[in-house]
């Protein structure tokens, strides 16, 4: 028995076994469901692929169609992604997005900048109204409540500055008393140097500028006291024979050549 089918039969059947066929694949393949991916990291790797899918699609069309594309994206970490054709930028596009549909994106910007610009310039002129009241100027319009008001303000800073300043003065005499404690323990401590090094020498004293001797213990030698060096202050005392030349001796001081014998010096403490 034969059984003959026509070309159309025969057409039919094909597309019948092709469209099984693809059917058959997509039941093997599953239907992906469009929903937010829960895991982040597939999340972003399911963002990364399908954004490089976007962009080689957007140059395609930049490349096969001359079309001028731009493209914006921001993942969901805030990592911002963009495509723009070759030979154009974004403000371009804007522009010509704008000029083809008559809208102006900015405008909702500019009402509100002008609008903070207002604000801004009446607490600027409230401020300097106010700077000048409390110099004595502007305070024609004030009514009496203003005024009253004003003089507590006035006084409530002449208070603080008050005592701002008692506050720094007490500071200074803080450091001062610090300072003059300083100085006195210093001068007791020279004091103690003096008079072990008037113990060890009973003849170690002063004598005036004249050149007068105040011996200490009144023997054959007259002794002087002074300092020298301004970087490291040093006390020194000097112990002379009464035959001994005084300026002489005096100049081999200035040459800071004294006899080693007759120069003995301490530490000046700071």
């Amino acid at each position: 028995m034969y059984v003959y089918f026509s070309h159309k039969q025969q057409q039919q059947q094909q597309q019948e076994r092709r469209r099984r066929r693809r059917k058959s694949k997509n039941m093997a393949r599953g239907k992906i469901q469009i929903k937010r991916i829960e895991n982040p990291t597939n999340r972003q790797v399911t963002y990364s692929k399908r954004r490089n899918g976007l962009f080689k699609k957007a140059n395609e069309l930049t490349v096969l169609c001359d079309a001028k594309v731009s493209i914006i994206m921001f993942s969901s970490t805030g990592k911002l992604h963009e495509y723009i054709s070759p030979a154009t930028s974004t403000k371009e596009l804007f522009d010509q997005y704008q000029k083809t549909l008559g809208v102006d994106l900015w405008i909702s910007h500019y009402e509100r900048m002008q609008d903070n610009l207002k604000k801004l310039k009446d607490i600027n002129r409230n401020l300097r109204r106010q700077i000048r009241q409390r110099m004595g100027e502007c305070m024609n319009d004030l009514s009496f409540e203003e005024l009253r008001c004003l003089e507590q303000d006035m006084d409530n800073a002449v208070r603080i500055i008050r005592e701002r300043k008692y506050r720094v003065i007490s500071n200074q005499i803080e450091t001062h008393k610090k300072k003059l404690k300083s100085v006195g323990e210093i001068h007791k401590s020279l004091l103690q140097e003096f008079d072990i090094a008037t113990e060890e020498d009973p003849h170690y004293g002063l004598v005036d500028n004249g050149g007068v001797g105040v011996g200490i213990g009144g023997g054959d030698y007259e002794s002087i006291m002074g300092f020298s060096g301004a970087a490291h202050p040093r006390i020194f005392a000097l112990r002379l024979q009464p035959n001994h030349n005084h300026n002489n001796h005096l100049n081999n001081i200035h040459l800071h050549n004294p006899p080693p014998s007759d120069l003995t010096t301490y530490p000046f403490l700071e």
